[in-house]
């Protein structure tokens, strides 16, 4: 997919929301009179990623939907808080924008870390979820049954001293150069041409930000598992509502076969498997995750032009 405007051109109306004191960035779309009661949509990014991740599929999806995207608090153009950052936090941030802006149910789509976020969300604030579509969804807790119980404290341990201020700094002064989330990126992406200097730019853009070293160990605390995360298992079963799941057979960070498991947890739950893509099916091959979207809220919502 190929544009002469910015992806901040592209990305709808941006706008700073305070939520606990804590400068917030979201945008939103929408559409024509045609479709003012369809159902809302808010986009929620994966770890390291921003609004600007869904550039190619904020103004497709605000054709039929009002649409919004949030940068998570530490990511994006939020601000670099040091706080202690889990997915319950993000949680509370999504609902509590949920009940200031839209006030009725929503669908979530989230990719990796926002979809987890999108499947605790369901479960915690039924009255916010209509539905929830999810790519790459990890889950933190199959390592937490992989560790023998008497051994967890130790790697807990471990973890915490890993992602201590220290540590982390260093690392993270180094990470944070283009040329190394380039590196990272041709894993994250089965093809390479997905790779274009304007996603390096999306990438490398908020590590810059003011405080970011400092919001970074703790956001890696949140990504290793040392904050309590949900777990798919426990949660997947109890949810009514519909649900899509996403899923890139060339996945290298979440490995493809728990599509399958996680889809024997719950029967309302819809599998869509893309061949030759990885991590970020929606910034992959946005053409066709837009339109597996915008076909599974017809099935689902009956979301017609009115």
């Amino acid at each position: 997919m190929t544009t002469t405007l910015h992806w901040q051109q592209r990305v709808g109306n941006q706008r700073d929301w305070v939520w606990r004191g804590w400068q917030t960035r979201y945008t939103y779309i929408r559409p024509s009179a045609n479709y003012h009661n369809s159902t809302p949509l808010i986009l929620l990014h994966g770890f390291g990623a921003s609004i600007g991740h869904w550039r190619h599929n904020l103004e497709v999806l605000g054709e039929y939907h009002t649409v919004y995207a949030l940068d998570m608090l530490g990511f994006g153009a939020s601000e670099k808080a040091p706080a202690n950052y889990s997915i319950e936090l993000w949680v509370e941030q999504v609902y509590e924008f949920w009940r200031a802006f839209i006030r009725q149910p929503a669908v979530l789509i989230g990719n990796s870390n926002g979809s987890l976020i999108s499947l605790a969300a369901a479960a915690a604030h039924p009255d916010m979820v209509q539905g929830i579509v999810m790519m790459s969804l990890p889950d933190p807790s199959l390592e937490q049954e992989a560790i023998p119980a008497p051994l967890r404290p130790i790697v807990k341990t471990i973890k915490n001293i890993v992602a201590s201020p220290l540590v982390l700094q260093p690392v993270f002064k180094f990470v944070r150069q283009p040329s190394v989330l380039r590196r990272w990126a041709s894993l994250a992406y089965a093809n390479p041409e997905a790779i274009t200097d304007e996603l390096i730019e999306i990438l490398a853009g908020p590590p810059q930000d003011r405080g970011s070293a400092r919001a970074f160990s703790a956001l890696f605390k949140a990504a290793i598992g040392v904050n309590f995360s949900p777990s798919v298992k426990a949660v997947l079963p109890k949810l009514t509502i519909p649900i899509l799941l996403i899923w890139g057979q060339k996945d290298r960070f979440v490995p493809p076969i728990l599509a399958t498991r996680f889809a024997q947890y719950n029967e309302k739950l819809e599998l869509l498997n893309l061949e030759n893509v990885g991590h970020c099916p929606h910034d992959e091959c946005p053409d066709q995750v837009n339109q597996a979207i915008l076909d599974w809220m017809v099935r689902c919502f009956g979301d017609r032009p009115q």
